[in-house]
């Protein structure tokens, strides 16, 4: 009799599929660092699978590399910079990519230089020298933030930099400062020995440049045709970043578990970097994470219209659907 049911049981087995999961692997801007704790606290907690969803997280080469991959369907969701995307839609009308949750309400967009290169504040950057990688985030909104404060942009050398070098050509007094993401040239400076209070860190925000920054942005093909499945990712985004806030230490550690050559103390120091400037800002505490304000949206694209000259008019609902995003209750953060 138990081997009859054994037999029985072996063949219901085979004859009903195990519970798919949706695959929805995801591109990050930029390599495992502090900030990208909360995606991975989404995995080691169940937030991603309690959706039904495996979730892949892939390193990403800077705010615009998850752009392309999305909107070719080569990834269904990644996570990058909005005015990036909104540049790309100008140029690429129809491509199928769009944002659906903001993650930097309030964008880490930063000129970091050294006090002893003669940096001390916005008018020191006239006259000196400034590395930029090419495709930089903050580098791509350093136009606005030049015309908001009439920067003499003629006496700036702008020396072209990669990413794995930055940092240490700052340090070695190559150049005056760099554009990036304040918690990632910050801290990246300090790893590499630049006494602390030599650092300037000028926050675009700050300064007269009224953008979003970083957002999750999903392939509207496979958004169309898998709605529920982007709704539980954003929900357990969502989730992930009340983990890391409520516990950093976690967070930085689930970095360090995917990343082993980094240093635990100093991500979870820029992942409160991040948590404190980007991320928990009033807006979001008050709203739950991944909403917009349309006024603000509107004037970031009056902004942009000062120093990019759009193709076609440009419409914020073709950067950003907030169709998808949960209720608030499921996006609060505390």
């Amino acid at each position: 009799m138990f081997a009859r049911l054994s037999g029985l049981a072996a063949a219901l087995t085979l004859a009903v599929p195990a519970w798919a999961q949706t695959e929805m692997p995801f591109a990050l801007d930029w390599k495992f660092e502090g900030p990208s704790a909360a995606y991975f606290a989404a995995i080691d907690n169940g937030h991603f699978e309690a959706e039904g969803l495996s979730v892949e997280v892939t390193a990403g080469q800077g705010s615009l590399d998850a752009i392309p991959k999305v909107a070719t369907g080569a990834f269904p969701v990644g996570f990058a910079d909005i005015n990036s995307l909104m540049r790309f839609l100008d140029q690429n009308p129809g491509a199928p990519v769009t944002a659906v949750m903001m993650v930097y309400d309030k964008p880490p967009f930063a000129i970091v230089g050294r006090k002893s290169q003669g940096i001390t504040d916005v008018a020191s950057l006239n006259g000196s020298t400034l590395g930029a990688p090419p495709p930089d985030g903050a580098w791509a909104q350093f136009p606005i933030f030049a015309a908001a404060n009439d920067l003499d942009v003629d006496s700036i050398t702008v020396e072209p930099v990669g990413f794995p070098t930055r940092e240490p050509m700052l340090a070695e007094g190559e150049v005056d400062s760099v554009t990036g993401f304040s918690f990632s040239s910050y801290l990246n400076l300090v790893r590499l020995g630049v006494p602390e209070d030599d650092i300037v860190t000028i926050l675009m925000a700050d300064h007269g440049v009224d953008l979003y920054g970083n957002a999750i942005i999903v392939n509207t093909d496979f958004a169309a045709e898998n709605p529920d499945a982007v709704k539980g990712f954003l929900r357990a985004v969502a989730k992930g970043w009340a983990d890391v806030i409520a516990d950093p230490a976690m967070g930085a550690q689930a970095v360090i578990d995917r990343n082993p050559a980094g240093d635990v103390d100093l991500e979870q120091r820029r992942l409160q970097l991040a948590i404190d400037a980007n991320v928990a800002t009033p807006f979001a505490m008050e709203n739950g994470m991944g909403g917009i304000d349309d006024a603000r949206m509107a004037a970031a694209i009056e902004q942009t219209k000062l120093v990019y000259e759009f193709q076609n008019e440009p419409d914020a609902s073709l950067y950003f659907d907030g169709q998808y995003l949960p209720d608030a209750a499921d996006r609060m953060l505390k």
